[in-house]
């Protein structure tokens, strides 16, 4: 008798998920998301990605595409969406591809995203640097040259990211490029590098943004400083943003926020992910964080996923939060 009840038991588990199941608003639905090659943007996308699979749509795995490419394909259609949408860094590529008539943007899922232009703080202490502007000079620039031209060595930006048009702009605004080369390739390998030298005890110049890991091995305040821009200029849309910060100093780029983007036409039609996308909030340390695990080598696929089981165990309120949330706005449409 005892086995005939469990059976029992587990059919009628089994029915009722299944109809548990078919009450979902994702089923039946393939999401395809998009990222860039930066690895370190695979822990928002698979949260966002874990959180749509509990609202029952199938979500495959992540393409890694440009930006630009990104939005186009988002735009068109081809898919669905991205979770690294920075304002204003983004503003030009987004517009380009169609701006909001092509796209769902509610809420913001991180803020206080910083940026900037970084040497190493006992350069800046022994020389008084404190500014780009004063890379103007010769003599500070070639303490910061790496290949012997003279000229001071910018670890910059990978080309066809947002910040490489800032920083080619602000070069030029500033009166830079007779003694700064901006250095462009794979943003990873060039701060491996840049990494090693200031562990050799030699000056270093170097872009960076949070959250990534970066700040994490070279903190700002102990081991780095942040150099202020001599006035506001960046390149786009809006070309006359003042950076100043509320405290006063100036950056050169504005605080960013990070943004879920998808298609318009799908979000429409799919009210739970969009509601979905408009709550989700992550806070910056914990990305931060979760970079720094990847650099120190956990960075496989497997434990990128495990990471992301541990986030969401550690927030499992917050996550199940969003879920009925989305659930309720499904309901409501």
């Amino acid at each position: 008798m005892r086995h005939s009840f469990v059976l029992a038991t587990a059919f009628t588990t089994l029915v009722s998920t299944s109809a548990f199941a078919a009450d979902l608003p994702g089923k039946g639905i393939t999401v395809q998301p998009v990222q860039s090659t930066l690895s370190e943007e695979t822990f928002q996308t698979l949260l966002v990605s874990r959180a749509l699979e509990k609202l029952g749509y199938t979500v495959s795995k992540p393409n890694e595409v440009d930006y630009n490419v990104g939005y186009t394909s988002i735009a068109a259609g081809d898919a669905t969406f991205t979770a690294v949408n920075w304002i204003p860094l983004h503003n030009d590529m987004y517009a380009a591809a169609g701006g909001d008539k092509k796209f769902y943007r509610e809420g913001t899922l991180v803020g206080g995203a910083a940026q900037g232009y970084l040497i190493d703080k006992k350069t800046a202490d022994q020389y008084h640097i404190t500014n780009i502007a004063q890379l103007k000079d010769p003599k500070i620039a070639k303490l910061f040259d790496t290949n012997g031209n003279g000229k001071a060595d910018l670890t910059g930006c990978t080309p066809g990211w947002g910040c490489e048009a800032a920083i080619n702009h602000q070069l030029d605004a500033y009166d830079l490029n007779k003694t700064v080369d901006h250095n462009q390739g794979n943003y990873a390998a060039m701060m491996a590098d840049t990494i090693t030298r200031f562990k050799e005890g030699k000056p270093i110049f170097y872009y960076t943004w949070t959250p990534y890991w970066v700040s994490d091995v070279l903190k700002p305040g102990k081991d780095v400083v942040w150099l202020q821009v001599p006035f506001s200029s960046l390149p786009g849309v809006p070309k006359d943003a003042d950076t100043k910060l509320p405290n006063g100093a100036n950056y050169g780029f504005p605080v960013s926020t990070i943004h879920i983007v998808a298609n318009k036409a799908w979000a429409e039609k799919n009210p739970a992910a969009a509601k979905l996308f408009a709550i989700m909030k992550l806070p910056l340390s914990d990305i931060n964080a979760q970079n720094s695990m990847m650099h120190a080598g956990k960075a496989s696929e497997a434990d990128v996923q495990g990471q992301v089981d541990g986030w969401i165990k550690a927030h499992q309120q917050v996550f199940d939060g969003w879920v009925k949330e989305a659930l309720a706005a499904q309901n409501k449409a």
